[in-house]
């Protein structure tokens, strides 16, 4: 099982990206004592060093239920501002939340339809006579190319072939391209009330 964790201060100061930052770590560390392996996919940096704005981390494991419900919602943190001391503000807040991976394309040959039929196009007596035209449709999708401009059925079967393929990368990046705007939304929504978890001081501490 394949899971995504997003972490995101929202528009909130570096102090709020400093926790997502931690709060990265902990989920890391956390992770690894369930037994589940993690990576860091995607972050974007803060101003201030050991901080992000936002962070996408990869889980996967036999469990992930527990540990996602652990995080997932709006996490608090009390403490003073480590970047501006006299700031009177003790109270931060990031926000985490769980994703499903985009679907990777893993194409078999038994998932397309071929056919052939005549050209129905110019393309001289040959073409029009024999079955050189080719569509090739990729069953689960309802996706389909046509080629018919080779005289060769090989040459078309090819050309088809290929363009169904650029057609199914192109829906695919159109799936994880949604995925994206989607946790760009997550990132610029940020709920503080009610948090799951609460940490305190410089040294994090989960109270």
């Amino acid at each position: 099982m394949e899971s995504w964790l997003q972490i995101t201060s929202g528009r909130g100061p570096e102090e709020c990206c400093w926790v997502v930052y931690k709060l990265s770590q902990r989920i890391m560390i956390e992770a690894k004592a369930a037994g589940i392996n993690t990576k860091i996919i995607d972050m974007i940096p803060g101003v201030k060093m050991q901080t992000f704005k936002s962070a996408l981390i990869a889980l996967e494991g036999k469990d992930l239920s527990k540990l996602l419900t652990s995080f997932e919602g709006t996490i608090q943190w009390i403490g003073t501002s480590m970047f501006r001391p006299n700031h009177k503000r003790k109270n931060w807040f990031v926000s985490v939340s769980a994703f499903s991976p985009p679907p990777v394309a893993r194409w078999s040959a038994k998932e397309f339809k071929i056919e052939t039929m005549r050209s129905s196009g110019p393309g001289g007596q040959h073409a029009n006579k024999t079955e050189t035209s080719v569509r090739v449709t990729h069953m689960p999708t309802g996706f389909s190319a046509v080629a018919q401009e080779e005289r060769s059925q090989h040459l078309n079967r090819k050309l088809a072939t290929s363009r169904l393929h650029d057609l199914l990368r192109q829906k695919e990046n159109e799936t994880i391209s949604d995925c994206s705007n989607s946790r760009w939304i997550h990132h610029n929504r940020l709920e503080r009330g009610n948090p799951v978890r609460i940490y305190e001081g410089e040294e994090f501490r989960q109270k």
